[in-house]
């Protein structure tokens, strides 16, 4: 077995997961890998480690597009070259003595084709987030599925836009977040751009079946000027770069190639009715480099391997995070000197359409205005900032519990500082040194304003509180600055609540003198500290 075919650490986990999941009684399950992480290698050595358990079963691969079944079965082969692989679709019917076959779900679609084929002990579904359409229920059903026949299905996107396939895949058994393989460099990092033409009214774009309406969409772009606009952005942000574009239409395909061709890019179409020698031509020259961009009519989303593209256009808005993963993905294989994978967005400047977008490439956190950063650099950043939150919200705990358990008035302003009133003029304060957890004790007077002490040590809280509070016992008497002082417990006086109303202060009802005191203080020093120092949490 070559190098190329060894199955990489995730897949062989992929594996295991299906077949751990089989052994506990779940039989329909599914596995979700980003577009280049070979889903086509996973199940080709599922289908070689399983026939020997199968007791003379076969294997059966599902797929829906003739370049998926080609793909399946040279990899089947690659895996095993002693395997039997027959291919069963249109003519061809090769199933007599195959170990593993590789079948179109259209032909496996017509009843006398399905019920040539016995034995089969395991069902492999490519694409499966397909499999909820009429057709494929009707065939798996045929073939055991829901009588408890292993059945594996995989796919870059488990999701699909008319629903119903939680009644096929019972379990998602193993999934890999697009940025675990950025990191560990088997996909490459990905940078986006908006292409915002301000003539495209997609609110006129209609919906059917979750997503926006191809023909309309199409019409939309062409009236729009979208794809003279598409192909200046390609000569100014990917002019070097071999890439895709995808449209809704054939005749938007069609239209961007020769906008290219315009503005001297070598550009060729390709679409699904297209005659197969005439597209297998076209891709031929994209990938020995005779055309630079291959614009396409939905084409491209499945079984298409061309690792050197590194710029996919998106000139088919879409609502659908699966449909927008699928377009992308054929653009984040490594290759020699690619260094990164440039995506295209194009909108149109407002939309109350939620489009899918680069954020909907991973499951993990990121900011939807991380648009000068790479996904990589977008998703540390939004990690960053989640540790960052956690860190304050340690703080945040442990302060208010040492703090809380404190025999001295301490009060908090609405940026988070920490004080203690000494006089009208005087106030006691902690700051906490940015980026640490350790604390600064500062004083403020009306006189002089905020100035350290001598000692202008950094210190960790608890060390912090209790000098600051030794302060306070020295420069104030107790009975002001104990929080168990009897005068605190009294009702508030006239004078406290006129101050109040003045201050525009809401008295909570069974407010206490001391709760009121809090009130102001926290109003005044707020006011005071607040443009001075920066905040202490």
């Amino acid at each position: 077995m070559s190098d190329t075919f060894t199955p990489r650490p995730y897949q062989r986990d992929a594996i295991t997961a299906l077949r751990d999941g089989w052994s506990k009684g779940t039989n329909r399950l599914a596995v979700v890998l980003p577009t280049g992480a070979g889903k086509t290698v996973v199940f080709s050595h599922l289908a070689h480690q399983m026939l020997d358990s199968l007791g003379g079963r076969r294997a059966l691969v599902i797929a829906h597009r003739e370049e998926l079944i080609e793909q399946a079965a040279a990899k089947l082969l690659a895996v095993d070259p002693m395997l039997r692989v027959g291919i069963v679709k249109a003519r061809r019917d090769d199933h007599q003595d195959a170990d593993v076959i590789v079948a179109s779900v259209q032909t496996l679609a017509v009843p006398r084709r399905r019920e040539a084929i016995r034995d089969v002990g395991l069902i492999i579904v490519d694409e499966c987030h397909h499999a909820a359409a009429r057709t494929y229920m009707e065939v798996l059903d045929h073939f055991g599925a829901w009588r408890g026949v292993p059945t594996a299905g995989f796919t870059a996107t488990l999701t699909r836009t008319d629903g119903g396939l939680a009644e096929v895949w019972q379990d998602v058994v193993f999934r890999l977040d697009i940025l675990d393989m950025i990191s560990d460099g088997y996909l490459c990092d990905v940078r986006g751009k908006k292409v915002t033409v301000d003539t495209l009214d997609l609110n006129k774009v209609r919906t059917r079946g979750g997503d926006l309406v191809d023909g309309q969409l199409g019409t939309a772009l062409e009236d729009s000027g979208a794809l003279p606009a598409i192909a200046q952005a390609y000569t100014e942000h990917a002019a070097d770069r071999p890439g895709v574009v995808f449209t809704p239409t054939v005749a938007t395909a069609q239209a961007a190639a020769a906008e290219l061709e315009r503005v001297g890019i070598t550009a060729a179409a390709v679409w699904g009715d297209m005659g197969r020698d005439e597209r297998r031509t076209t891709l031929a020259r994209y990938t020995a480099g005779d055309v630079q961009v291959l614009t396409n009519c939905m084409v491209l989303t499945e079984g298409f391997d061309a690792p050197h593209t590194s710029c996919a256009v998106i000139a088919r808005p879409t609502k659908s995070p699966g449909l927008y993963v699928q377009m992308v993905g054929r653009a984040l294989r490594p290759a020699p000197g690619k260094r990164d994978a440039l995506l295209l967005d194009v909108l149109g400047a407002s939309t109350r359409h939620k489009l899918a977008s680069m954020v909907d490439l991973t499951s993990r956190e990121i900011s939807e205005h991380a648009t000068s950063k790479s996904l990589r650099e977008a998703a540390e950043d939004a990690a960053a900032a989640a540790e960052r939150r956690q860190l304050a919200a340690r703080v945040e705990v442990e302060e208010i519990s040492l703090f809380g358990q404190s025999a001295i008035r301490w009060l908090r302003t609405a940026e988070g500082t920490w004080f203690i009133r000494i006089t009208s003029a005087m106030v006691l304060f902690l700051v906490r040194d940015p980026g640490t957890r350790l604390y600064r004790m500062r004083r403020w007077t009306e006189a002089n304003g905020v100035e350290p002490p001598r000692d202008d040590a950094a210190r960790p809280l608890p060390d912090a509180l209790a000098w600051l509070e030794q302060q306070a016992r020295v420069l104030a008497p107790g009975a002001f600055v104990a929080k168990a002082a009897r005068w605190r417990a009294a009702k508030p006086s006239p004078k406290q609540l006129g101050l109040c109303r003045r201050l525009g202060l809401t008295v909570p009802r069974g407010s206490s003198a001391g709760d009121v005191a809090d009130l102001i203080d926290q109003d005044r020093v707020g006011q005071v500290l607040g443009p001075l120092i920066l905040p202490a949490a």
